[in-house]
């Protein structure tokens, strides 16, 4: 508590009855405990005690000179500054302090003045909450982005940046005193937290994206996490594989032109040693073995081929599902940091 500094006042005032009443003005300067954890609607209750710690009750008596409603209307009545706190209520009570020399015979008086203020949050919901949701529903929207024709990293970065520049601007706005850490505070840890995580999993699905050829294939434990619990999750299901046949549409004339081809082949082999090697040197026969050795190699390419496809499709799937899984995320946290906030404003005003 400060010293008093207001004015000296030398007169008293002295009525008809005996009563002799002196109005010298007290100015009082106190501190309490503020509890800051529903930053910017907090409500404070502030406690001031008036007691004599020379006089007993039989020298000094402290009783209320007028109602605590009347009290409370002239306080608010004369109120001139429209700052940060708003005032709203006041409670008395009275208190008898014994002794231990005299004990209850001769106590003390203590009168104890509950004061309780609520911040007015408007200028902070303002400056903190509003740019902080604007920030991270645009971060929010950035999903909707294509991955694979537009640069995310960085637009993400960006409002990466710009939110750091926020909370250092802001970061004279917020409570520096309190017993407890503010819920404002956690909530702008959270936003950024996600802003971070969400460009690592752009960089992530892009990695994925640009060069899927270059992985391994999934592994198992990835592929029953990630591919079937967490794709059933966010509604992206493993697409089931179908071994495809693609039919030739000349394919009677292949069969009629290749038969002849084994029948001549099967009487080189059954036919005598003598005219087998003889006939080994028939240009028809060597080019039919180069024929066959380019038909297995154009299988091979197309089988690799197929296998990198599918490869890639799962690790795109994989991509897929951890974008559409952070942005479930992101929709959650939204929708519960606005109940919270809505919650908390709703209590402090109806206090």
């Amino acid at each position: 508590m400060d010293e008093n500094r207001a004015p000296i006042v030398p007169y008293v005032y002295i009525k008809h009855t005996g009563i002799v009443r002196d109005a010298n003005p007290v100015r009082v300067v106190s501190s309490c405990n503020l509890e800051i954890y529903t930053f910017p609607f907090d409500v404070q209750n502030c406690t001031f005690t008036f007691r004599s710690y020379i006089h007993h009750v039989s020298d000094i008596r402290i009783i209320l000179g007028k109602k605590v409603e009347d009290i409370l209307k002239r306080s608010i009545s004369v109120l001139s500054t429209e700052g940060e706190w708003e005032l709203m209520d006041i409670k008395s009570s009275k208190f008898k302090l014994s002794t231990f020399n005299q004990g209850e015979s001769n106590p003390y008086d203590e009168l104890c003045f509950y004061i309780v203020l609520r911040r007015r949050a408007t200028l902070y919901v303002v400056n903190l909450l509003i740019p902080s949701c604007f920030l991270i529903t645009v971060d929010l929207f950035s999903f909707l982005l294509p991955p694979q024709n537009v640069d995310r990293s960085s637009f993400k970065m960006t409002l990466i940046l710009g939110y750091s520049v926020f909370l250092l601007i802001v970061n004279d706005l917020l409570p520096v005193t309190g017993s407890t850490i503010p819920l404002i505070n956690v909530f702008f840890a959270i936003c950024l937290a996600l802003m971070v995580a969400s460009l690592l999993e752009t960089i992530l699905i892009t990695n994925l994206l640009v060069a899927p050829c270059n992985f391994h294939p999934v592994p198992g434990w990835v592929r029953v996490l990630v591919l079937r619990f967490m794709g059933t999750l966010v509604w992206l299901p493993q697409k089931s594989r179908e071994d495809k046949i693609i039919l030739n549409p000349v394919a009677r004339e292949t069969d009629v032109k290749v038969c002849p081809l084994v029948l001549v082949e099967r009487q080189v082999q059954t036919g005598e040693p003598g005219k087998m090697w003889a006939e080994a040197d028939d240009p028809a026969l060597v080019e039919l073995r180069n024929l066959g050795n380019e038909l297995q190699s154009i299988r091979l390419q197309v089988a690799q081929h197929v296998d990198g496809n599918q490869i890639s499709q799962d690790w795109m799937q994989v991509g897929y599902i951890i974008d559409r899984l952070l942005f479930g995320v992101y929709c959650i946290f939204i929708t519960f940091s606005f109940i919270v906030i809505l919650s908390i404003c709703s209590n402090s005003y109806n206090q």
